[in-house]
């Protein structure tokens, strides 16, 4: 195998909310023959993107262009969200559950369950999916629905995206900030927690405030993971992790997924692409200092976020794989930090 071809295991994509917004189920198609967009499977074939994390995302009524142009700016505080219902969500994620199904009918991926599902699927070529929530909006508070989800194949879940859910709270845009904003879980969101621990639902900490990092810490018996956040020291922006955060992920054996999101990787934190791998690779520096070189990977946020014009979209994961050679890394560390480390992580949580 070239160098430059080591498979990635992703953290995070928003591919399952483009193509519901695209049309849903009918849409899925696009996935196969080429859509618009980060991610589909002949731009991940180029790339050498063997799988991931597909979110299931419920959206605000947010104006995305708006939101982008104030994020260019030298200051921004964007307010959270309101709570989305129940009663609004879950048929939604429910779509996007059934989007995630017709993929696998179509034959363009396999929904994995366990770590075998994942290496069988990237020994045989068949993109690896795993089932992600992010924001537990079509969760009831009675967690029946999590059961379900659970059997459908949901195997990792954000308590929240960045808004209020029944849970928890989710940080705001906000630059400069720390994530420490707002209260800690709610009875319901501990509860939670607990009952994802008991199926082996990987919980992700990615847009939770740092009260909510820390009432997972002290709940939840498995490995703390961030499947697409950044280093707060390189990037002062709420969704980024501190040193302090970093150390209790490294304590407890979990994982952070390094997000390609331009406003996360910048020091000045603006949606602006013109980002070079330079500055990807720093935070990548400072999470294998902090976190040790097997609890690092990639989470890119592909469909969900602006990413470096020198990436552009999946099938630049080949240009990002020499990057990460030119920068020093070995092929032992690129293993680990393209797919090995996310296997070995998801061996705790899925079996």
């Amino acid at each position: 195998m070239n160098k430059a071809e080591i498979p990635i295991f992703d953290g995070h994509n928003d591919v399952l909310f483009r193509l519901f917004q695209a049309g849903g189920r009918d849409h899925a198609t696009s996935f196969v023959t080429g859509r618009d967009g980060h991610i589909d499977l002949i731009k991940a074939t180029s790339g050498g993107l063997a799988g991931g994390f597909f979110a299931i995302y419920v959206p605000s009524p947010v104006d995305l262009a708006l939101k982008f142009e104030l994020m260019t700016q030298d200051s921004y505080d964007l307010p959270l969200p309101p709570a989305v219902d129940l009663s609004d969500a879950l048929p939604i994620a429910l779509q996007q559950a059934v989007i995630l199904v017709e993929l696998e009918t179509l034959g363009a991926l396999k929904i994995c369950t366990s770590v075998n599902d994942i290496r069988s699927c990237m020994q045989s070529g068949i993109m690896a999916a795993i089932m992600h929530m992010e924001g537990a909006e079509a969760i009831d508070a009675d967690l029946y629905n999590l059961d379900i989800f659970y059997r459908a194949g949901l195997r990792s879940l954000g308590l929240v995206w960045s808004r209020p859910t029944i849970f928890g709270e989710g940080v705001p845009f906000r630059f400069p900030s720390t994530g420490d904003i707002g209260g800690g879980l709610s009875e319901h969101g501990i509860r939670l927690v607990k009952r994802c621990d008991e199926l082996g639902i990987m919980l992700d900490m990615s847009h939770l405030n740092e009260a909510g990092f820390w009432d997972i810490a002290k709940h939840s018996t498995k490995p703390l993971v961030a499947t697409h956040s950044n280093s707060h020291v390189l990037s002062p922006h709420a969704r980024n992790l501190t040193d302090r955060q970093l150390a209790a992920i490294a304590e407890s054996d979990g994982m952070v997924g390094l997000n390609f999101a331009v406003a996360f990787l910048r020091a000045d934190g603006k949606m602006l692409a013109d980002v070079h791998y330079d500055v990807l690779l720093r935070h990548l520096d400072h999470l294998i200092e902090h976190l040790g070189e097997d609890r690092v990977g990639l989470g890119s946020d592909f469909d969900g976020a602006v990413i470096p014009e020198d990436m552009g979209d999946c099938a630049g994961l080949t240009s990002f794989r020499n990057a990460m050679y030119a920068h020093g890394y070995n092929d032992a560390l690129m293993t680990k930090l393209c797919h090995a480390n996310w296997m070995r992580l998801l061996a705790h949580n899925m079996g």
